[in-house]
């Protein structure tokens, strides 16, 4: 993708910091499409057109605009406090996080917390969550026993692009994967 200083710039914009851009998001994450491309313009050049074209091409749909294209936000990965609206869904019966290997311990003692962000994010599949712990350092996967914790009385969610959602995993609905990249297999 062409734009990808761009897009990661929005991103942070409508997930982290909206004032950066000078504009405002309401209470679901939503922000005034023309007010983020001339918050966005004082900084680096975008079109409407420009921005359209990020939005429809992001591997990984990071953004919706809506049916009237007057507004745009983040599908998940909030930091600040917005409610992006995903939907309640019952979940596989397992589900899969990447992580750290250094944030092993901390996982098996107090589970997977959102951090910063409001939702723990979660993968359907080991491949991806592989992926994902790679970011952060050498990987490891834990397999969530999604369906138990879910009958448990916990909900998930699924964001607009397939992303699993849920508000912490306890550890006792955790399993550390030996090695994630045979585990893969399984799935």
């Amino acid at each position: 993708m062409q734009y990808v200083k761009l897009s990661k710039y929005i991103s942070y914009v409508l997930r982290h910091n909206p004032e950066a851009a000078g504009i405002t998001l309401d209470e679901h994450g939503w922000a005034v499409v023309d007010d983020l491309i001339d918050g966005v313009s004082k900084t680096q050049p975008i079109t409407r057109d420009v921005l359209e074209e990020i939005v429809r091409t992001d591997a990984k749909q990071r953004y919706s605009i809506s049916s009237d294209g007057t507004r745009i936000r983040a599908n998940h990965g909030h930091s600040v406090k917005v409610d992006p609206e995903p939907e309640e869904m019952e979940p596989p019966e397992f589900l899969y996080h990447g992580t750290a290997e250094k944030s092993i311990g901390s996982i098996l003692e107090k589970g997977i917390l959102p951090m910063e962000r409001i939702y723990v994010h979660i993968s359907e599949d080991v491949g991806t969550a592989v992926e994902v712990g790679r970011r952060h350092g050498k990987p490891v996967v834990f397999r969530i026993k999604s369906g138990e914790i879910h009958r448990d009385g916990y909900p998930f969610f699924r964001s607009v692009n397939g992303l699993w959602l849920a508000g912490e995993v306890p550890p006792r609905y955790l399993e550390l994967l030996n090695d994630p990249h045979t585990e893969s297999k399984e799935k």
